[in-house]
């Protein structure tokens, strides 16, 4: 099979897959948990294995490690808007780096004209500060942002409206994700999927993905005959 040629609409996740921003979302929950008094001693793998798992994962994870903060501020929705402000005033201190294979891909599908999306979690505001230091991301011609559905990851909710605002009729869709979480929203749909993780405990799952799901390591590793 050659993508470039099979595929008439491209679909990616953003953080994590086309940038370099979950070691700052990761800093981001530190930074908001030591304002209010709480050491998180985490390591990046383990945010990773809590966050790419599940949407409800962080929020359970944290509240069951400290039980005072619930006592605090039962409601998560004002502790992740002080996080997302945290997130926001981090993309401001320097540009965030491109994930490695996201620039080369990104320019192919460009140069080729072929339709494509993000769909992603992140806010239009925070994908504004990110795209000021990566002009390649000007390329993608649409995106659907948080604000933009009802319900996040794993539900397909974004990817459902993806679908509806830029798919046509008869197009044959394949999408991007690196989290589970991610994929398990994407596979809800008629797209096929591409897994892109080096986690440890993505690669034990290879041999139980789903049929019409590819995986690699990175974007890097995407064979160049699948492209040509």
């Amino acid at each position: 099979m050659r993508w470039i040629h099979e595929f008439q609409l491209y679909l990616f996740d953003f953080d994590g897959l086309l940038v370099n921003t979950e070691h700052i979302h990761f800093q981001a929950y530190i930074n908001m948990l030591s304002l209010r008094g709480y050491k998180l001693d985490w390591t990046f793998n383990e945010y990773c294995s809590i966050a790419h798992y599940d949407d409800k994962g962080i929020k359970e994870n944290v509240y069951a490690k400290f039980p005072l903060l619930y006592e605090q501020e039962p409601n998560w929705e004002n502790l992740r808007r002080q996080k997302n402000e945290i997130y926001l005033s981090l993309l401001n201190l320097g540009k965030v780096e491109m994930m490695p294979g996201a620039e080369k891909l990104l320019k192919l599908l460009a140069d080729k004209k072929i339709n494509r999306c993000v769909v992603t979690n992140a806010t239009r505001p925070q994908i504004e500060i990110i795209k000021r230091t990566n002009g390649i991301l000007e390329t993608i011609p649409h995106w659907v942002t948080r604000e933009e559905y009802l319900n996040p990851k794993p539900s397909p909710d974004c990817y459902i409206r993806a679908i509806e605002l830029y798919g046509k009729k008869g197009d044959r869709i394949i999408g991007f994700e690196d989290t589970l979480r991610g994929l398990r929203a994407l596979l809800q749909t008629p797209a096929t999927g591409v897994l892109i993780s080096a986690s440890e405990s993505y690669l034990a799952l290879q041999g139980s993905l789903p049929r019409n799901v590819y995986y690699f390591k990175s974007l890097e590793e995407l064979p160049s005959d699948l492209l040509s």
